[in-house]
């Protein structure tokens, strides 16, 4: 591998919109909303405005599973955000989310709609409004919210450094995916230590840390996140393969894991949820990949 010729930082940076790779459409370095326009309300409490990427997932799994437990003001809607197109840089989307990113939640069941963004407060949100999936006894609750924080904060490794350089780059760079592939299976490894010895993240229940760190771990151990599974050689991490199966086997996980889907099979793909019916006409055998 050929590292490109040496960098070298001007004094203050100016934005090249050339120099983006396959996002170069969408990135850029202010905020705000780029048009004017409304977001879809549907006829639930709950309003999500989202995409099936490994962030959004979280929150389509943790809504589902809500409902299987019988809570019936978890129903909602889930609106398809095209990030590739933009639609996050609308006004609408901005006033739920002034970061731009999905997945971001609206709340329409209480006189005022409460808006909440980012998916780990979207997922404690939830979890403390339906008491679910958090455990309220001081210990257990440190440690699922420990690893809830510990995937937000470790999941941009994984994301914005090990998979972007290795999958999106318009440049392989040795450095930067050695970098962050070292970095990748330490946290693997963090991972397969605390699993070996527990079913679950936070302990012996499955919670919303499991739910977090799922979508990410899981679908990079099972082998469909990157397309990385042989270079990161993810059959070695025994007790994360075992807890990513287990999860896969939960009915909810594979309905959720549809919503807002926009790859693969055509009949794993579920691209606005707006009622429990609506996965009748697609399979709702567990998605794998």
């Amino acid at each position: 591998m050929t590292n490109p010729p040496e960098y070298t930082p001007p004094k203050v940076w100016a934005w090249n919109k050339e120099n983006g790779g396959q996002f170069a459409s969408i990135n850029r370095p202010i905020a705000g909303a780029t048009h004017e326009k409304d977001l879809p309300v549907g006829r639930h409490p709950l309003q999500l405005y989202s995409l099936g990427t490994p962030n959004g997932v979280k929150v389509t799994i943790m809504l589902e599973e809500l409902l299987a437990l019988g809570h019936t003001g978890a129903e909602y809607d889930a609106w398809l955000i095209k990030i590739g197109d933009g639609d996050q840089f609308s006004s609408g989307f901005v006033a739920v989310n002034p970061n731009s990113k999905i997945p971001a939640l609206l709340d329409r069941s209480g006189p005022k709609p409460i808006r909440v963004f980012e998916s780990g407060a979207i997922l404690m949100y939830l979890a403390e409004k339906f008491g679910a999936f958090l455990p309220t006894a001081p210990v257990e609750r440190a440690e699922c919210l420990s690893w809830l924080f510990w995937q937000m904060g470790s999941a941009p490794y994984l994301g914005g450094g090990f998979g972007h350089f290795y999958a999106y780059a318009p440049t392989k760079i040795e450095y930067a995916i050695d970098r962050f592939a070292m970095e990748v299976k330490r946290q693997l490894d963090v991972l397969d230590r605390r699993l070996a010895d527990n079913a679950y993240l936070g302990g012996k229940d499955y919670t919303i840390a499991d739910m977090a760190v799922f979508p990410w771990y899981g679908g990079l151990v099972k082998g469909w996140q990157y397309d990385a599974g042989e270079f990161l050689n993810v059959t070695e991490y025994k007790h994360v393969q075992r807890w990513a199966d287990a999860i896969l086997e939960r009915p909810a996980v594979g309905r959720g894991r549809m919503v807002n889907r926009v790859r693969g099979e055509l009949s794993s793909q579920l691209h606005e949820r707006h009622d429990a019916s609506d996965f009748d006409t697609k399979t709702q055998d567990k998605v794998t990949g």
